[in-house]
């Protein structure tokens, strides 16, 4: 893509989510989304593939579905109450239409199907701006109306995610079909903590973030799209194979890595509240996520590479690490001893 054209785009994403971010105002708030949407279309579309073009549009159509059932949400708020105030949702119809736009937003079940789809269409730089600063955006609105939203349809949303995020890995062997699902079981998480404690929601969302883009970064700079890719990790580079290793596991959320920390604060928060069976059914889900983790954790770095006779040769070419590796990994590895200072 031309420079110039990847510029724009890049801008005017960045700018729909800032002014979603710092908008009171539904209008504005909807018009950041609208710019947000549209300048991620071409980014996803820019391969000039069939199935690339197929990405794009389902992309559009349930991100315009989802913007369309926020403005009429905030339409019939105003409606009632007179108000176009994002934090005064007052209307009960509204807000669960809110709840429900905002979850077909980020991909959470049961409005997940595209998401899957989508991040298998495209680039895997396109799916790592899809799976972290696209959501940031609709995480905004969530935060900021959360108060006057009902608890109950969140925590369902988040229940409901968190086990088909684990039960849709299971089977896949495409690794961004596998990111695309550990997302959802991540905003899961996110969900159901959200009508009790923001501030772990809000330190949710930065560990995934920060655990997600290196992962998305190594499978990017190893060209890995498939589960075979993988295996011939180990002969490229012996220290990133070790790195990936970790950097799984903290995404399944095994202590003492930093992914354990919002699983831990989370269901302590839910037994507090005595929501003892949300609690189990999410920590159960947790191992189907662990099983496919740990499934690609095996092949990358427990197996003696190349292990199949028809991976292809990209080891023979030594990789260019980024620079954005090196300080997300140490945060998204070793940052649960200081879980106390990150929730006060």
């Amino acid at each position: 893509m031309n420079p110039a054209s990847s510029t724009i785009l890049l801008s005017s994403l960045a700018t729909g989510t800032i002014i979603t971010a710092s908008s009171f105002h539904w209008f504005l708030a909807w018009m950041g989304l609208e710019m947000n949407t549209l300048s991620i279309i071409p980014i996803i579309s820019k391969q000039h593939h069939p199935r690339a073009t197929e990405a794009a549009t389902k992309y559009f159509l349930t991100q315009a579905a989802a913007s369309a059932l926020i403005l009429f949400s905030s339409t019939i708020n105003a409606w009632q109450s007179g108000m176009w105030d994002i934090t005064q949702p007052s209307n009960p119809f509204s807000s669960l239409l809110l709840t429900m736009a905002l979850a077909m937003k980020l991909g959470l079940a049961p409005t997940h199907f595209w998401l899957p789809d989508v991040l298998q269409g495209t680039t895997m730089p396109a799916a790592l701006i899809i799976s972290t600063w696209q959501k940031l955006a609709p995480m905004t609105l969530i935060y900021l109306t959360v108060n006057n939203l009902s608890p109950t349809p969140l925590i369902l949303i988040g229940t409901l995610s968190t086990c088909i995020g684990g039960w849709g890995g299971l089977n896949q062997t495409q690794t961004r079909k596998l990111m695309a699902y550990s997302s959802i079981a991540h905003f899961g998480w996110m969900m159901a903590i959200s009508p009790m404690l923001t501030n772990i929601m809000l330190l949710n969302l930065m560990i995934y973030m920060i655990m997600t883009t290196p992962m998305f970064m190594i499978l990017i700079m190893t060209k890995s799209k498939t589960l075979q890719n993988m295996t011939t990790t180990t002969a490229l580079s012996p220290a990133l194979t070790t790195t990936t290793l970790l950097l799984l596991l903290s995404l399944g959320g095994l202590p003492p890595l930093s992914g354990f920390m919002p699983k831990w604060l989370i269901l302590t928060e839910l037994i507090n509240q005595d929501l003892i069976m949300i609690s189990t059914i999410m920590a159960m889900s947790t191992l189907l996520s662990l099983f496919f983790y740990l499934r690609l954790t095996y092949i990358t770095a427990l197996t003696l590479a190349p292990s199949t006779p028809n991976t292809t040769h990209k080891w023979r070419f030594s990789p260019k690490a980024p620079l954005l590796l090196t300080s997300p990994i140490p945060i998204a590895l070793f940052t649960l001893p200081i879980t106390p200072i990150m929730i006060q």
